[in-house]
């Protein structure tokens, strides 16, 4: 049962995303940019794995729901601001992927509780 649809749009699209970006950094984008769109790629498809899995919650929770949006949003935070610098060569953007950075960290943080708080168990 799917706790939140719109969380698992949003989550499916940043894996399409993070696909699209690594299949560019592979086989279209010259050496310096290629690093720079892998990384971004392999955290926003790790985290839109994670906000898919907290989308399809078998338990309604405010925490994982949460959890799952700030994984989701922190990982296209991150991905976007690396293929910024990478592709537009915008060096300020470097300051802006340390925000989803920390949007992923809490993500999981925000996952950590709802697991630690959670009555029921999951089998």
């Amino acid at each position: 049962m799917i706790q939140s649809r719109n969380l698992m749009v949003f989550a499916a699209l940043n894996g399409a995303m993070a696909v699209m970006t690594g299949a560019f950094a592979a086989h279209g984008a010259g050496p310096a940019a290629k690093v720079l769109l892998t990384t971004g790629a392999h955290y926003q498809l790790a985290h839109a794995v994670l906000a898919l899995l907290c989308a399809a919650w078998p338990v309604r929770d405010r925490l994982v729901r949460a959890a799952g949006w700030l994984a989701a949003s922190g990982g296209l935070v991150f991905a976007t601001a690396l293929s910024l610098i990478a592709l537009a060569d915008l060096s300020l953007m470097g300051a802006v992927a340390p925000v989803g950075g920390l949007l992923m960290i809490l993500g999981w943080i925000l996952l950590a509780i709802a697991g630690f708080k959670s009555q029921n168990t999951i089998a």
